[in-house]
């Protein structure tokens, strides 16, 4: 057993978990870990970070799994969990339609180092905006969510077909401008994630399963387990971190990250290319 290549898969995990819910770009984080530590090769490690997406979704799936269950049971009458539920797969439409025409063409296109980068910076330019702008806050909760304001949110997910701009940073401050409180927005996005990340990975598993091997088994399992923690992990602290804070740090560490996928890039040092 390759014990280096499991501590490999580990450092990837740990990465997916803390960054696939915060607004920095999972993705991003991925593609320069996995550079730096040359990990596996480039399309086994593309159906590896898929997989490992798995893990962090299902660890939104434990830490609500009584207020998915309630909302489901409740989904069948009217009343605020069936709009939730419906909210949630409304707002999951474009964001799907779009990945589906044009997933493969905004990669040939727009998975470039100047593109990413861009998107990182102008990313943290929007969260600086949307922080200084006057707030007011129309949605306190995810349960004062209606059709609208969840579809408004869907749409702001679309962004995130661009690399570099991450589906959590869409969906929170897009919920920040259209008058979700910080916690409804924070929590509607990782609601979101449950559908986006299951079935892009899903999907994407079954497109690439002639990659896979059974010997692959033990480091996707360590990837997968340790996204799951880490991601549980990241998801309690930023519910905390949001009653408290503004999302104006977050807002100058992808300014900082632009430059750095920049630096790597035009050093020859990451490839930022798919």
């Amino acid at each position: 057993m390759d014990y280096l290549l499991l501590c490999k898969a580990l450092i990837m995990g740990v990465v997916e978990g803390i960054t696939e819910f915060l607004p920095i770009s999972s993705t991003g984080h991925l593609i320069l870990t996995g550079d730096l530590l040359g990990f596996l090769s480039k399309e086994k490690r593309d159906v590896f970070e898929i997989f490992i997406q798995l893990g962090a979704m299902l660890a939104v799936v434990w830490e609500y799994r009584q207020k998915l269950l309630n909302t489901v049971a409740g989904a069948r009458q009217p009343g605020r969990e069936r709009t939730l539920l419906l909210g949630v797969l409304i707002a999951f439409m474009p964001a799907a339609i779009l990945g589906k025409l044009f997933s493969e063409t905004i990669k040939a296109h727009l998975f470039q180092p100047v593109p990413v980068a861009l998107a990182f910076i102008i990313g943290g330019l929007v969260i600086l905006w949307a922080e200084k702008r006057q707030h007011t806050v129309t949605v306190a909760t995810v349960d004062d969510l209606t059709l609208k304001d969840a579809l408004k949110v869907g749409l702001a997910q679309c962004l995130a077909l661009i690399p570099g701009t991450s589906r959590s940073g869409a969906t929170i401050i897009g919920g920040l401008f259209f008058g979700l409180s910080r916690k409804a927005a924070t929590e509607f996005s990782f609601f979101l994630g449950v559908p986006t990340l299951g079935a892009a990975s899903l999907y994407s598993l079954y497109k690439h399963r002639h990659v896979l091997e059974a010997g692959d088994v033990p480091v996707f399992a360590v990837g997968f387990v340790t996204s799951f923690i880490f991601a549980f992990i990241a998801i309690r602290a930023l519910i905390r971190f949001v009653s408290t804070h503004t999302f104006i740090g977050f807002a100058w560490y992808r300014i900082a990250f632009g430059l750095i996928v920049l630096a790597t890039a035009y050093s020859g040092m990451v490839n930022w290319t798919v």
